[in-house]
């Protein structure tokens, strides 16, 4: 049960340029948008970090920024994000085999050396307190560049805001991440949590 409603999506009509950028990335406009709006500034300032880490002409390819972000916030323990990452990554490129073969990264064909140490930068930076330490960030120079490394940090520290907020406001899961999270997640110990509301 959230711990705030969603507001409806024509609450605030001056943000319907915001919410299409991220019905463009997910395909839906997430309860935690329609939570925050509340306070549109808030919306607003969202959205243009967003468009400014989530950049589609920036070095680190997109879906892989998603598939970050999916590692860093399994790594903080936010379910909500875990699903909507993943939704994301598919939308920009990630096959779904990809996508599946997941939390088999360090030994799937379908990864290569870079995103391995890629992710497992992902799931160092986003625990409590941060674990990335020497050994991690000199393999990571040795696969990315500093912008790259720059980019991929960006995207990791952006799903940090949602991973706190949705976590916080116990948002609900909606229908289509939560059969992602179903589909490929499950048997990697996800139900949905606190997201799913069962009554």
């Amino acid at each position: 049960m959230p711990h705030l409603e969603p507001l409806p999506m024509d609450e605030n009509p001056e943000l319907e340029e915001d919410f299409a950028l991220f019905e463009e990335i997910l395909g839906f406009v997430p309860n935690s948008l329609l939570t925050m709006q509340r306070k549109p500034p808030v919306v607003r300032g969202f959205h243009d970090l967003t468009e400014a880490v989530m950049n589609e002409c920036d070095e680190v390819d997109p879906g892989f920024k998603r598939m970050a972000a999916h590692f860093s916030s399994r790594a903080a323990g936010c379910q909500y994000c875990e699903a909507h990452s993943l939704i994301a990554a598919e939308i920009h490129g990630v096959s779904q085999e990809k996508i599946d073969d997941l939390w088999e990264y360090r030994t799937s064909e379908l990864y290569t050396e870079k995103e391995r140490v890629g992710l497992d930068f992902a799931l160092a930076a986003g625990k409590v307190p941060n674990e990335v330490d020497e050994e991690i960030m000199t393999a990571m120079k040795e696969h990315w560049s500093d912008d790259e490394i720059v980019e991929l940090l960006a995207a990791i520290s952006l799903y940090g805001f949602l991973n706190r907020w949705n976590d916080t406001m116990a948002t609900a899961l909606e229908d289509v991440p939560r059969e992602m999270g179903e589909r490929v997640l499950a048997d990697h110990h996800w139900d949905g949590g606190k997201h799913v509301n069962e009554g």
